[in-house]
């Protein structure tokens, strides 16, 4: 009897201690995840005050409210511009920068360092350094236009060319983390797969499209979700490039405004928590069914499982 119960506190310690060591994360993403995320629906259903001690319930009002908010609309097509700008170049670029790495024969460290350098720099260093780059009278920008004998642009209050200010920041930012990720994907590939098409007469070019492509596809579409996540929530480099210090509005006429920043204007600016807490779930939603869409449109395009 004593030996069976022995081997069942066993058996109840091998079964159940892995789940033990993987709770923490889950108690971590209970407490600053999940709870945030669903009293923040919860805040939705109210009027609520940023200091006001009795919200009164107003159910889905707030959602009705947004059905018309034309400035939300504004914040979405920014947010929807930036985003394309951004984060398909970034893609291109990334699978580009990875297979330059991948093929550098001296140096590899140092060009890997160099390339993720930028992922590592303070946020508001980037944004100081492009706001001053594009800045409409004295920016770097605007001297080699005109030194092509092009006009200089107002890089701030031009809709289009802000959205561009800000893609830039977003790809300097992350395009050498993608590539890393991608390069990482690249050396996992057995070089026999590689060998076995040179056999077969292979260029470098076609191995490249044939063969290393179509087996980066899981990499692929992790950086496409990730990507498209991140994208929808631009937030500090649109603040950054504000003429206006410390403003969420966007420019002078919400001209480069994303929708995260419109949530952060209404929750901090204009003080209607509930409201911010719709605009948020509405954000989360669109976030999602964007990725997925995301994952789907890649998967087809990439090719069925091999």
């Amino acid at each position: 009897m004593a030996a069976a119960g022995r081997r069942r506190r066993e058996d109840h310690q091998v079964r159940f201690t892995p789940y033990l060591f993987i709770a923490p994360f889950f108690l971590l993403f209970v407490v600053t995840g999940l709870f945030p995320l669903l009293y923040t629906g919860y805040v939705s259903l109210f009027s609520w005050g940023l200091v006001d001690d009795a919200p009164s319930f107003v159910g889905l009002a707030n959602y009705a409210e947004l059905l018309g908010d034309e400035r939300l609309g504004s914040a979405a097509v920014n947010t929807l511009s930036i985003f394309l700008l951004a984060t398909g170049p970034q893609l291109v670029a990334a699978v580009v920068l990875a297979a330059l790495l991948d093929a550098a024969p001296r140096g590899a460290t140092g060009w890997r360092v160099a390339v993720l350098a930028p992922t590592a720099m303070s946020a508001v260093a980037v944004g100081v350094v492009f706001a001053n780059l594009f800045g409409p009278r004295y920016g770097l920008v605007n001297e080699v236009l005109g030194a092509l004998g092009l006009g200089a642009v107002d890089w701030q209050a031009n809709r289009f060319g802000s959205h561009l200010v800000v893609a830039a920041m977003v790809n300097w930012r992350w395009t050498g983390y993608n590539a890393l990720v991608v390069l990482a994907a690249m050396r996992a590939i057995p070089p026999s797969v590689h060998e076995a098409a040179i056999v077969d007469g292979a260029g470098r070019l076609r191995r490249f499209w044939h063969v290393t492509l179509p087996m980066l596809r899981p990499t692929l579409l992790f950086v496409v979700v990730t990507s498209t996540i991140g994208g929808l929530q631009v937030f500090t480099e649109p603040k950054l490039l504000d003429p206006q210090p410390g403003s969420a509005n966007g420019g002078a006429s919400g001209q480069f405004q994303t929708v995260a920043l419109y949530l952060y204007q209404s929750a901090f600016e204009t003080q209607r928590l509930g409201y911010a807490s719709a605009v948020a779930w509405v954000l989360l939603v669109a976030v999602g069914a964007l990725a997925w869409a995301n994952y789907r449109l890649t998967r087809r395009l990439a090719g069925p499982d091999r």
